[in-house]
């Protein structure tokens, strides 16, 4: 496989004075389209709303920034959940889902979005409709279909569709309410990464959340696992692989560190530094390692498989401590003594290595 896995930034796609939505392009990251995932960036200033809309996607959502409130229909629901939310949340959207982001806030909102394309218009690129504004849905249908859809004038149909002159994204005037968040509505909806249990924590090696079935039950409707991990100041991430056929899409958050990432017949296909901001895609059975800079690293990734499962090569849950000892000396084409050093190495340390003392 000879496909370009360096990391890339999003580049503005529309904006205006509310805010701007970002993506990542197939054509400068190849992996996108062979991989087919999308990834989006949306940034909204104080008082932005993202009109509603739905996509052709599903996705996982994740608060990098900020904090604000979503609202959310789910297929056949005749009622929105209006979500409040923050730094650290994820949230799963299937098929389907109209949503609406906005920030009422000083601080910008930013929010990520992953998903998979392989059932969209585009692969590698989400295709958003918006429902309302300059591009909306129903700017499309003579005034008449409008009209007799919502029981209006054609006038009045005509008024009330032409009235919103933006697209996509607008500001909101100071004193126009929105909807309150509800503690009820965020539940199932959203977990917060940063506040939830550890699945995995290593002193001076790294932190891990796993978005799955169990704590996200609509992870089963987008078909996607996700997971936040933080590594500690010159840390190490072990090297492994999905082994499940998953691609591994991983958003750097924060800090900055070192991947590689290894392929078939041994050859490197990616040495390079990474910091906040940067995305990159890991192919099926490709085996990937990072190491962290003095400040740390973290993470946020898209496993495409609800419950992926990862085989490492590196510490005591590695390959390397099940297969026995003699297969181990033939591989190597070593010696017993030497297997025994081998074995004797990383018997406690597991995913994550702190720095060497």
């Amino acid at each position: 496989m000879d496909v370009d896995l360096t990391p890339k930034l999003p580049k503005k796609s529309y904006g205006g004075d509310g805010g701007s939505y970002y993506e990542w392009c197939s054509d400068e990251l190849p992996m996108l389209r062979k991989a087919n995932i999308g990834a989006a960036k949306l940034a909204l200033e104080k008082r932005g709303l993202a009109l509603p809309s739905y996509s052709d996607s599903a996705k996982v959502a994740y608060v990098l920034q900020g904090s604000g409130t979503c609202g959310i229909v789910l297929p056949e629901a005749t009622k929105e959940k209006v979500v409040a939310i923050k730094k650290g949340d994820a949230l799963a959207l299937p098929f389907g889902v109209v949503t609406w982001w906005f920030n009422p806030n000083d601080a910008d909102l930013v929010v990520l979005f992953m998903g998979d394309t392989s059932k969209g218009h585009c692969s590698g690129r989400f295709t958003n409709f918006q429902i309302t504004g300059s591009s909306g849905i129903f700017t499309g249908f003579a005034t008449e279909f409008v009209g007799r859809a919502w029981d209006l004038s054609e006038s009045d149909a005509d008024k009330l569709v032409k009235s919103q002159t933006d697209a996509g994204i607008v500001k909101l005037k100071d004193g126009l309410a929105m909807p309150e968040p509800s503690a009820k509505d965020r539940e199932g909806m959203a977990l917060n990464c940063e506040e939830a249990p550890l699945d995995v924590n290593i002193k001076d090696g790294g932190r891990v959340v796993v978005l799955n079935t169990k704590n996200l039950p609509l992870v089963g409707d987008v078909g996607l696992g996700a997971d936040l991990v933080r590594i500690d100041g010159h840390a190490m991430c072990s090297p492994g692989f999905s082994c499940d056929s998953a691609f591994q899409v991983t958003y750097i958050v924060g800090g900055s560190g070192r991947v590689q990432v290894v392929g078939v017949d041994g050859k490197r296909v990616l040495d390079t530094a990474v910091k906040g901001g940067y995305l990159f895609i890991v192919p099926r059975f490709f085996v990937v390692s990072k190491i962290a800079d003095a400040s740390g690293m973290e993470w946020f990734s898209i496993i495409t498989t609800p419950n992926p499962i990862f085989s490492h090569l590196a510490g005591r849950t590695s390959v390397w401590k099940a297969i026995s000892p003699e297969v181990l000396v033939a591989s190597f084409d070593t010696t017993p003594e030497m297997e025994n050093l081998f074995r004797s190495k990383r018997t406690s340390d597991e995913i994550f290595f702190p720095p060497p003392k």
